[in-house]
């Protein structure tokens, strides 16, 4: 006689990170919405302890951003041994920078200027809002000379990542130039580097949690009644995002050859995490990881996706173009005063210059928002206007920053011929056969 079949245990439900943080995005989205309907009271003290939920997360990812930083340049830059490899990964990066921020900027022009969502908004020409307890935007010799830090351990305090990234690969130089006696440092930041992505690993653990938080504030403090106001303009800033994100960065995956499969299961960690805390800190320590699984050389990634934090900023230079002309359409719906295409493009090649400063300034896109509407006589009641929806554009532009720097990553790795298609491929599937089948 057969001996009976033993029934396998079963599982439980098991859910990937990236379901996991959706599903947190989810029920965040329904506390904010239940906040937003409480008494003021109650709601206060909801808010204190998610914003400690959330808080807790972006402090744990904002610590181990500056030792990841600088262990993974030093690894991968000295352990490569080539200066003219270095000189020449950051050309390429600062060139495809330099066109993809200018696209973004040129597809925000033109979708303001079709969907016109400033058109009927009227100002408040006598506010008293005042703009004089804002940073100014960087001139130029100023953004340069911020690149170099006076005390790393400063620039490493300020998680000042510009400076972090260029003293790091100064020091990987020099490492290099030492040689033999190099060999020590460069094996303990390879075992550094080793050990921060274990410690990302931990936090990660608690991302679902922070996410949950970060987009129950939002949506708390913002209610339903931010979306009908200024609706239209929320809507435009992300139709043009979409339309930038397919046709821009489609145009990118297929000129340098992206795997799209295995890229875009790269990206959607940190995207999500970028898009519910609007803070792209919180998506760099995953963005190292994948994209370091999916074919790109570590040399690469620690040094593109850092510096395209300063020079890279997709996302919200396309914001800057739309929030630009909105001003300008609600100013000649108050005024009368029509401001011409040709004086929107000058003010666009002025914000390809401001833009890039972007990230050394506190309230950077709000900031050198209000410097060009000042330099244009336009009014800046504008731009406290659209500060009240700025933490629902703050979520779309900060994720397709992260997914424009990801996606540079990728291409100046199959730009210097140093992309793996085969690991892509291979950790694509591994992913795909380790993801829990719907239940």
């Amino acid at each position: 006689m057969s001996d009976p079949v033993v029934a396998a245990p079963r599982q439980g439900l098991r859910l990937s990170l990236t379901q996991q943080i959706i599903l947190g995005l989810v029920v965040g989205v329904l506390v904010g919405w239940w906040m937003s309907r409480m008494p003021a009271e109650s709601q206060q003290s909801w808010d204190k302890a998610l914003v400690v939920v959330r808080d807790v997360f972006l402090h744990l990812i904002k610590v181990m951003i500056a030792p990841l930083i600088f262990a993974s340049v030093v690894q991968g830059f000295a352990g490569t041994g080539d200066m003219k490899k270095a000189q020449r990964i950051g050309w390429k990066s600062l060139l495809y920078f330099e066109v993809v921020t200018t696209l973004a900027l040129a597809v925000g022009l033109l979708v303001v200027n079709v969907v016109k969502p400033g058109a009927g908004v009227v100002l408040d020409t006598n506010t008293t809002q005042t703009t004089a307890a804002l940073a100014k935007p960087q001139t130029l010799d100023q953004i340069v000379l911020h690149m170099f830090p006076v005390s790393v351990i400063d620039a490493m305090a300020r998680n000042d990542v510009l400076q972090v990234v260029c003293f790091a690969v100064l020091f990987s130089m020099a490492v290099i130039a030492a040689g033999e006696a190099g060999k020590p440092v460069l094996q303990f930041f390879g075992s550094l580097t080793h050990v921060m992505f274990k410690f990302a690993g931990l936090i990660m653990k608690f991302a679902p949690f922070g996410v949950g938080a970060a987009i129950a504030v939002t949506v708390g403090h913002q209610g339903p009644g931010a979306l009908l106001t200024l609706g239209k303009l929320v809507l435009t800033l992300y139709g043009a995002l979409l339309i930038f994100v397919v046709l821009v960065f489609g145009l990118v995956v297929r000129l340098a050859r992206v795997p799209l499969k295995p890229f875009i299961r790269a990206v959607r960690e940190p995207f999500t995490l970028a898009f519910a805390t609007a803070n792209s800190e919180a998506a760099l320590p995953k963005a190292y990881e994948n994209l370091e699984k999916v074919g790109v050389p570590r040399s690469i990634v620690g040094f593109v996706l850092p510096a395209g934090y300063s020079f890279n900023l997709d996302g919200s230079t396309l914001h800057l173009s739309v929030a630009a002309v909105f001003v300008a359409q609600a100013a000649e719906t108050t005024t009368g005063i029509h401001f011409s295409l040709r004086e929107q493009l000058t003010m666009m090649l002025m914000l390809m210059l401001t833009s890039k400063g972007v990230a050394a300034v506190p309230r950077a896109s709000f900031v050198v928002l209000v410097a060009a509407l000042e330099s244009f006589k336009l009014p800046v009641a504008g731009a406290f206007l659209i500060l009240g929806v700025d933490a629902l554009l703050d979520m779309a532009r900060t994720s397709v920053n992260v997914l424009g720097n990801c996606l540079a990553c990728v291409v100046v790795a199959r730009w210097e011929g140093e992309f793996d298609d085969a690991k892509a491929e291979a950790w694509s599937l591994s992913v795909e056969k380790a993801t829990p089948p719907p239940a």
